[in-house]
């Protein structure tokens, strides 16, 4: 799903200057969009200085009436913190659009404590880093068809995006491809360390293994077959690849795999329990 690309002049603001909110800057400012039209909240001085001098950005220790020019607001700081930022934030920013990508916290909590209904919540994912990220949306009622737009046109920064219907959901995308990078440098490590023990070097093994999960990753996304399909067409019976899943099957790596998603599903849902009570 696209939107059109262009630039937009419309005043952003960040709160939290982390990682996820410097892909975002990064990718706007690639994009055309001018720096003294974006601004961030970050209260630690060390990274303040670092946005300044990487993007020339208008950097704040804390929230003030500069807010008020800014028509999204783009809430990139940790679950823990969110509530006591809003509310240190709200009465700035009551006629802009928001858009979270805080891990948990429910459109619910984020409409209370900031006043408004205008509210995106999201789940990126650190490829964003790269201009490669997926990221998960959600719209409140309120949210209208422009006010999804800018949202889009902000996160194609990033890489690509789906909407979702149903909130409930994005604990699963926070388990699936929010956290899916981790699961894929997990596989990554396996691979090198195993090829090491093989007597590969280090340097080898590495490269032989971000290759094929870039390869096998581009080949899966570009191909109308489904994964099983892509998987049965390598693995020859009685060859070597044969032998591995037939391992892998014996110790039920798929069923402990799909375990840990569960797993960070139901903390996805803990999060926003213990941190998104209105």
């Amino acid at each position: 799903m696209t939107s059109p690309l262009h630039t937009d002049t419309s005043a952003i603001a960040f709160i939290g200057g982390g990682n996820m909110a410097s892909a975002i800057i990064g990718g706007l400012l690639k994009r055309g969009q001018a720096a003294s039209q974006i601004q961030v909240v970050e209260p630690w001085a060390e990274q303040r200085a670092k946005l300044r001098k990487q993007f020339g950005v208008q950097v704040n220790e804390s929230p003030g009436e500069s807010l008020a020019s800014a028509t999204l607001v783009v809430w990139a700081v940790k679950p823990q913190t969110f509530k006591d930022a809003a509310l240190l934030t709200r009465f700035h920013t009551k006629t802009a659009l928001h858009l979270s990508v805080a891990a948990g916290i429910r459109s619910d909590s984020i409409a209370h404590w900031l006043d408004t209904q205008r509210v995106v919540r999201s789940m990126p994912n650190t490829p964003a880093l790269i201009g490669k990220g997926i990221t998960a949306l959600f719209a409140r009622p309120a949210v209208s068809a422009d006010d999804r737009l800018a949202v889009e046109r902000v996160i194609q920064t990033t890489g690509d995006f789906v909407w979702l219907d149903d909130e409930k959901h994005l604990d699963a995308v926070t388990a699936l491809s929010g956290s899916g990078p981790a699961y894929v440098f997990y596989f990554i490590e396996a691979m090198v360390q195993a090829g090491v023990d093989m007597g590969l070097s280090r340097d080898q093994a590495h490269k032989l293994a971000v290759g094929t999960f870039v390869g096998a990753a581009e080949l899966a996304r570009s191909s109308d077959e489904p994964p099983e399909i892509l998987r049965a067409r390598v693995t020859s019976k009685g060859g070597t690849t044969y032998a591995a899943l037939t391992s892998m099957e014996q110790d039920n790596i798929k069923q402990q795999f799909m375990r840990a998603m569960h797993a960070a599903r139901r903390r996805a849902a803990e999060l926003g329990d213990e941190f998104g009570a209105a």
